[in-house]
């Protein structure tokens, strides 16, 4: 029977919410027989790990209505509305206060009270050691998009008490070499940033954009254009918290020219959220238009409508990289994990396709060190970037 994988949550929204009912929905499913798949789940063991394998030991947010509750509570509070899929979770630990910093902005706090966020006038937690006395080996960042400021305190305190951080939030700062060579000093690995759903928008643009090259397409124009109702797509009414965000999924689309050499016009590439609309709730509606050229210039154009459950698709790929990370700490890798971080993540510090990706995910799952850039390549680079700052 495997280690439980000791995490420690900051914020406990709709995504959370979402993947702390799985953790109880998939209690009783497992492979069958035949070593199929479980339904709804990427990799049903990565190295030895079911998604059950999971204790969550410490959790931080700053809602008056969340604080003090146990987790099994918080996650129904206002202003989240994820779907509800299992009720009966009323456990965990104590929500405890965060730290604000610019985790909560001024819109947020002054929206009707279903749709914002009230902060508590609790004691912030000594995160840090909190951290070591719950001897947590995974801390999962879930602040709200533009929290630059409150993702670089919760990653220093992660760094200080030697835990792994999985960042699922835009704040891109976490990819450069500095970071990932604070990672590397503690021994520790990492992945970031930006969480790409299980089956979002995200995925189905980079795979438009594989397929379409694979086939000898000439790619003009491509539009992705996200709709929602949750807290998610409210937070980013707020113009100057979406800069990184926008770049993020426009990077998915774009890194796929990079990988072939292909170039690419900026203006024709616009990827993001469009506006909150309360209605849709934790639904979010993604529009395609894809502009493309075939055989003697044969115009081709593609559009697509995708409605998804967005905080359950989130956990579906969050629930496989906790147990990369967790895996990838007992094989001594350390720094930002490539191959997980490319298959997870919107932003990784090295974009891949996805079939390599994966690979390198398989790999993993399986415990295999050949093959694996996060054991060879990339800490190779990471240590010749700190040899070159030590000159």
């Amino acid at each position: 029977m495997a280690k439980k994988i000791r995490i420690a949550v900051v914020g406990i929204g709709n995504c959370f919410s979402s993947l702390y009912q799985g953790l109880h929905y998939y209690q009783d499913h497992d492979e069958d027989a035949y070593g199929h798949s479980i339904p709804g789940v990427m990799f049903s063991r990565i190295g030895g790990y079911h998604p059950t394998d999971f204790q969550i030991v410490a959790a931080y947010d700053v809602d008056r209505r969340k604080v003090g509750k146990y987790v099994g509570d918080a996650i129904f509070a206002p202003p989240n509305c994820a779907r509800i899929f299992c009720k009966n979770v009323h456990d965990g630990p104590i929500v405890q206060m965060g730290t604000p910093l610019d985790g909560v902005s001024e819109y947020m706090q002054q929206q009707p009270e279903k749709y914002g966020f009230r902060v508590s006038n609790e004691d912030s937690a000594f995160v840090e050691q909190d951290l070591k006395d719950n001897n947590v080996d995974i801390m999962l960042n879930y602040l709200p998009v533009g929290s630059q400021k409150a993702t670089e305190y919760y990653a220093f305190c992660a760094l200080n008490a030697g835990v792994s951080f999985l960042n699922c939030i835009p704040v891109l700062t976490i990819n450069n070499p500095l970071w990932e060579k604070r990672f590397i000093e503690a021994k520790i690995p990492y992945i970031g940033s930006d969480m790409k759903s299980q089956f979002g928008a995200s995925i189905l643009s980079q795979m438009i954009q594989e397929l379409a090259f694979s086939r000898g397409m000439e790619i003009d124009f491509h539009q992705q254009l996200n709709i929602g109702g949750n807290t998610d797509f409210n937070n980013m009414m707020v113009a100057t918290r979406l800069a990184d965000k926008k770049k993020s999924k426009e990077n998915v689309i774009k890194a796929q020219n990079v990988l072939r050499d292909i170039p690419f016009n900026d203006e024709a590439i616009f990827a993001g959220p469009s506006t909150f609309i309360p209605y849709l709730k934790d639904n979010k509606v993604a529009y395609f238009n894809v502009r493309m050229r075939g055989f003697g210039n044969a115009p081709v154009d593609l559009d697509i409508k995708l409605s998804v459950q967005d905080s359950e698709n989130s956990a579906g790929v969050v629930i496989d990289a906790i147990r990369f990370l967790k895996v990838a700490r007992e094989m001594g890798l350390m720094g930002c994990l490539r191959g997980p971080s490319a298959f997870t993540q919107k932003s990784p510090p090295k974009q891949m396709t996805y079939q390599d990706a994966y690979f390198e995910c398989e790999e993993l799952a399986a415990r295999r060190l050949t093959n694996i850039t996060s054991r060879q390549q990339h800490r190779e680079d990471a240590l010749r970037f700190m040899e070159s700052e030590n000159e």
